[in-house]
């Protein structure tokens, strides 16, 4: 390919004739950012090394912690002059509108580019350069840091195949290395027969809200949803956000408002890091498509709604979420919105539960009190001025009062399923630290991943610098990076409730156009992920003479060292993998029960209820407490033995 000297200003194909040239269309990005454009199609002039090749030169592509290794955060030229190009494949002609431009990532180095040219050819040997009026148009990129996005739109948008970024300008101590996006309009092409049932068969045959929802067209949506699917949904909220906004979910349910005896409670959570929204937008999705196939009778969806309760929370940082929504999907960055209004990362705000037990566990203490679930909240954490998010408070309430059995947190900015322990001991930064239920999280982990569109696909690129194919696309949260009071483990330690997190998607923020896409590749995965809630062993623990359900009921599975306790109702939920379990119930007042529970591979529960009997002792509280007198068989079970 010829150099920037090669350039051929006149030999360009000429513009379309109006109206198909605008002075500003709305094009979409043609990929670069969401991997839509393969590695393949990008071209330069030189790179330092090929962990600074042209195929990272994609908008918010995040380099490995050490520069030097396969994968850099940019593309870097191995040269410094005028001369240096990164040039991209369209594949077909496109309406080129404009560019944007980041700086390098990299914990060590400071190199962006601060203007640059713009080439565009119909056959990649003869280039014409973009006009602003009679001279060269030179565009502006970054400006004193790496990290913002900058965009430029050309003064004329112009049709072509391929375009280079040629830059002129870069920072006085740095190199030539960026990261970019291009913003065009694919046309159609001529000479590709296929290319209509190609895209014919991309996107998504539901007909869904496929858009980006800001916190005013969220609720309406979820308005509209409950209007259309009034029997089997309810709106309520559980606290506000810092500036005010109300957290809202929606509850799915034959019977919503109610607990059911013995239906078990699921919820998702998405949008804890504001700038991840393609959580916020399947959970939208997801209330609308098990709405409308509801109501057309779908055998799966009906039993679904049947037999479980759902909550979906679509946004946990409503704030975070609205300042990235400000800026759009290509120029908000790797981490605007990320944090809550104070600043605060929600998945580090929740009590560390983690070493409490663990140092319990070290020190001997009362290991009744601390054992291995419900471990309280420590006081310092309770306290009004603890630095604690009213939206992180609003979920721990949330969760308190619900007994949810089983739940995802959804992320993004990564592809994988990562399961607890998120915190390591010791405070390693990398360590895999596994639960008692390891086995069956790493079940739940595998469910999402292998049937994920994109995760399950052998082919698929990495998203930045971790290859997690290696690990089946899941992997242990302490074993990938450690994080002290991440909600899932404060649900697993402080609740009955199992969770996971799913990173989504390599891009945080797509572009609208991606959104149908993107539900494609996870319907499937959040409909099967939600039916492992029947797996293992579900009952009723009860008191022999009331026959009234026991709250608080302890149940113990041998040989796993986690337990849950029984709900208000009596009513409890043990997610277990297939096999033979020997299963003790006991609570304050009562002798213990055990029994053998057997779980098959079918993803319904086994029925294992349990029938409790007072001790004396407490019998004869009730009975004193009441002014009563005791009975003679009680006097004579309470007697002292010869």
């Amino acid at each position: 390919a010829k150099t920037h000297r090669g350039t051929d200003t006149l030999s360009m194909m000429a513009l379309p004739d109006p109206p198909c040239v605008v002075t500003s269309p709305d094009c979409p990005p043609l990929g670069l950012k969401s991997l839509r454009v393969d590695d393949s199609q990008f071209q330069a002039s030189s790179y330092l090394r090929m962990g600074l090749g042209p195929h990272r030169a994609r908008l918010n592509i995040q380099s490995g912690i050490e520069d030097g290794d396969m994968y850099d955060g940019a593309w870097c030229a191995k040269y410094e002059d005028q001369h240096q190009w990164l040039q991209v494949d369209a594949l077909r002609p496109t309406l080129f509108t404009g560019v944007i431009l980041q700086g390098r990532n990299s914990i060590w180095s400071w190199d962006w580019v601060e203007t640059y040219k713009v080439q565009l050819s119909n056959d990649s040997e003869t280039w014409k350069t973009c006009m602003n009026g009679t001279e060269e148009a030179v565009f502006v990129g970054s400006r004193n840091e790496p990290e913002t996005p900058y965009l430029a739109l050309f003064p004329q948008p112009a049709v072509a195949r391929w375009i280079r970024i040629n830059p002129q300008t870069w920072y006085w101590n740095g190199t030539i290395c960026l990261r970019a996006e291009v913003l065009g309009c694919p046309l159609p092409d001529p000479d590709n027969v296929w290319q209509h049932f190609s895209e014919k068969l991309s996107g998504s045959k539901d007909n869904l809200d496929f858009r980006h929802h800001n916190y005013k067209e969220m609720r309406k949506l979820m308005k509209a949803v409950n209007e259309e699917c009034p029997r089997i949904t309810r709106i309520y909220t559980i606290g506000k956000s810092y500036t005010g906004l109300k957290l809202y979910v929606m509850e799915i349910s034959d019977n919503p408002g109610k607990h059911e005896l013995g239906e078990p409670e699921f919820r998702y959570v998405a949008g804890m890091h504001g700038n991840e929204v393609v959580g916020r937008e399947l959970v939208l999705n997801l209330m609308q498509y098990i709405c409308r196939e509801f109501r057309r009778g779908n055998p799966r969806i009906v039993r679904l709604v049947t037999t479980t309760r759902i909550h979906l929370l679509p946004s946990m940082n409503p704030d975070g979420y609205e300042t990235a929504f400000e800026k759009g999907s290509e120029l908000a960055g790797w981490a605007l919105g990320r944090y809550s209004y104070e600043w605060v990362d929600m998945n580090h705000n929740f009590p560390d539960l983690n070493n409490i037990m663990w140092d319990a566990k070290e020190n001997d203490t009362d290991m009744v009190k601390t054992a291995n679930h419900y471990i309280p909240i420590p006081e310092y954490y309770t306290k009004e001025d603890a630095f604690v998010t009213p939206e992180t408070r609003a979920v721990i309430s949330w969760m308190q009062d619900i007994p949810f059995v089983l739940s995802a947190n959804l992320h993004g900015g990564e592809l994988v399923v990562t399961y607890p322990f998120d915190c390591t001991r010791d405070w390693a930064p990398q360590e895999n630290t596994p639960t008692a239920d390891d086995s069956f999280f790493r079940w739940l982990a595998t469910v999402y991943a292998s049937t994920n569109l994109v995760m399950a696909n052998p082919d698929r690129r990495i998203c930045h610098s971790e290859d997690f194919q290696q690990h089946n696309n899941i992997i242990n949260g302490g074993a990938w990076h450690t994080v002290p009071g991440s909600m899932n483990d404060f649900s697993y330690m402080h609740t009955n409730c199992f969770e996971v997190t799913v990173e989504l998607s390599c891009d945080k923020f797509p572009h609208a156009s991606e959104l149908p896409t993107e539900w494609e590749n996870n319907k499937e995965s959040l409909l099967v992920y939600m039916e492992q809630v029947h797996r293992g062993i579900k009952g009723v623990v009860r008191d022999k003479m009331t026959k009234k359900g026991i709250a608080d009921a302890i149940v113990k599975v041998e040989d796993l060292d986690h337990d849950i306790r029984s709900a208000a109702d009596g009513d409890y939920w043990r997610l277990l993998n297939p096999g033979e379990y020997k299963v003790t119930v006991w609570a304050e007042g009562y002798f213990p029960s055990m029994r053998r529970c057997n779980v098959g591979t079918e993803a319904r529960p086994t029925i294992c209820d349990f029938i409790l009997i007072k001790t004396p002792r407490q019998r004869m509280n009730e009975i004193l407490a009441k002014g009563g007198r005791l009975p003679q068989d009680l006097q004579l079970k309470l007697r002292p033995s010869t």
